[in-house]
């Protein structure tokens, strides 16, 4: 029975029918997951549909079948792949996606980074912005424990204020709920001394994350 308000797979548009900019994989790429409906993230796990439907008629189906993503967690391999086009491939795909999914909201705190100075952060990032041949500009998301929550590479190029916006940056804070932030970018010249761009860049992020309510504990330099 399918549940109040859903919409049916019977007038979900078919991927031949939606502009190419409304696709669920290049809507991805351009907006971030987060952006995507419940049956569009499933048809990019499930990549293809049958002769019958699109793979995003046989997302919706599926999900209004099992009755939502609650439903979908406690579906058995049996039951999914009593579901039609829903083989043992894809029922594998579906299995392994919700298993990650639990794994990393069950996680305990001990298994997360935790960031008390910026040696741990350096431990953290060192090993892979050395090799950087361009500046890359990095932010880590912390929540009030300090555990890194999430990571953003924000910028690649020539540091500059004008393109190094707080928008970017704080946009991310907000969508993960972070506490506070730290940014960090390397020099490829291998000279860390701050720039006056450096400088600009940090006074920008400190007046914005003071507004926002969102710290903004450091903004380093790395060399390569």
């Amino acid at each position: 029975m399918k549940q109040k308000g859903m919409l049916s797979e019977d007038n979900y548009p078919t991927l031949r029918d939606m502009p190419e900019t409304d696709r669920p994989r290049e809507r991805m790429m351009q907006a971030g997951p987060g952006a995507l409906s419940n049956a569009e993230l499933l048809a990019i796990l499930l990549r293809t549909g049958s002769a019958e439907e699109s793979v995003l008629k046989l997302s919706y189906r599926v999900l209004n079948e099992v009755g939502g993503l609650r439903g979908l967690k406690s579906t058995s391999f049996e039951e999914l792949t009593a579901l039609k086009g829903i083989g043992p491939a894809k029922a594998l795909l579906l299995m392994a996606g919700l298993e990650l999914g639990k794994r990393m909201s069950g996680a305990p705190p001990s298994e997360r980074i935790t960031i008390r100075s910026p040696k741990d952060v350096a431990d953290v990032m060192m090993e892979e912005m050395r090799y950087h041949t361009q500046e890359h500009f990095v932010c880590l998301y912390l929540n009030t424990k300090n555990h890194i929550i999430g990571r953003e590479t924000i910028f690649i190029g020539s540091l500059n204020s004008s393109i190094v916006h707080p928008r970017e940056v704080y946009k991310e804070a907000i969508r993960r709920s972070s506490a506070s932030v730290i940014c960090l970018h390397n020099h490829p010249s291998g000279d860390a001394t701050p720039s006056r761009e450096d400088i600009d860049v940090t006074r920008r992020l400190q007046e914005a994350g003071r507004i926002l309510g969102i710290e903004l504990l450091d903004h380093g330099a790395r060399c390569s």
